[in-house]
């Protein structure tokens, strides 16, 4: 079969060709594109059989595009971007790479908590001023509420990491579920009684918008909320106000309604107490290397 990877999912050709050896072995063929050009998704993966990529959205257009295609093995956690009911239709197979950034993403939702806490950006921005004053005094996460929206693997690594920095961690569910010193409320509860609100959950017509006006209102003027999962859980618009008119305190968001860069009109550029980063919480070295073995182990049992 011809299996390719329409992008380098952030490691060398050579790593990549290196993990698929076993497959070159056993008679397919492995092509390995050294840079990710949507644009040409339809011309690279005309005749494959096996289509390898990470969260490049892929349509009708490019499926009519590819008669061959069995298989998509996503390198990859969520799969709103590929249109799965083509998918079913014509029976191609799709799995992600589901765990290999879990660690990564809940040290990010950490690492945004801490930033925002401690005014980590803005203190940078006046140091390197040479101004040498810092802003106001921040605050500590220790003893703070964590509530923890999704008790997925990522939600619950994090709420994990947040009691070893000393925080009272709550969460909601869609089912119940018993985690370890955490206590199970229900989203208005949740909402009521957290300083600090972190999403972990799936994007789907359930959950897009999940976070309102309605919602938001609901918070702690002194609350924050940090955002890991998918941009659509939260509305846009009524963040951007709520920050603005002080509902909340702040928010650090790595998920967007689309993919960055950002269009300069997006309300969030111009809310006070952000921290707005590119989507980088699945990125790190640890995780391109898990993932990558997650992809090609998918192909490898797929083919058999």
């Amino acid at each position: 079969m011809k299996i390719v990877f329409l992008e380098p999912l952030g490691l060398s050709v050579e790593r990549i060709d290196e993990e698929c050896k076993s497959l070159r072995l056993s008679g397919h063929e492995v092509i390995i594109y050294p840079d990710r050009c949507p644009e040409k998704n339809i011309e690279r993966a005309s005749d494959a059989d096996i289509v390898v990529e990470s969260n490049m959205p892929l349509n009708k257009e490019f499926f009519d595009s590819c008669p061959n295609l069995k298989m998509l093995s996503i390198a990859f956690t969520g799969l709103d971007h590929i249109d799965m009911k083509e998918c079913e239709r014509r029976g191609i197979v799709v799995n992600n790479a589901a765990g290999y950034s879990t660690e990564a993403v809940a040290e990010e939702a950490i690492c945004m908590m801490i930033g925002l806490y401690r005014h980590i950006m803005e203190n940078d921005k006046i140091t390197r001023q040479c101004s040498g004053n810092s802003i106001a005094p921040g605050r500590e996460i220790a003893n703070k509420t964590v509530g923890v929206i999704g008790l997925g693997a990522i939600g619950i690594r994090t709420a994990k990491l947040a009691q070893a920095f000393g925080c009272k961690v709550i969460a909601w569910n869609r089912t119940p579920k018993e985690v370890e010193n955490v206590t199970l409320v229900d989203k208005e509860t949740l909402l009521r009684e957290s300083d600090i609100l972190t999403l972990h959950i799936a994007l789907n017509d359930e959950t897009r918008d999940f976070i309102t006006k309605k919602e938001l209102e609901m918070m702690k003027p002194s609350a924050i909320i940090v955002n890991a999962a998918r941009g659509p859980i939260i509305n846009s618009s009524d963040l951007a106000d709520a920050l603005k008119n002080g509902t909340i305190s702040g928010a650090a968001l790595d998920v967007y309604d689309n993919e960055p860069p950002l269009k300069n009109d997006n309300p969030l550029l111009s809310a006070p107490n952000t921290m707005l980063l590119p989507h980088i919480g699945f990125a790190t070295k640890e995780a391109f290397e898990a993932r990558l073995k997650i992809v090609v182990s998918n192909i490898e049992r797929f083919l058999k």
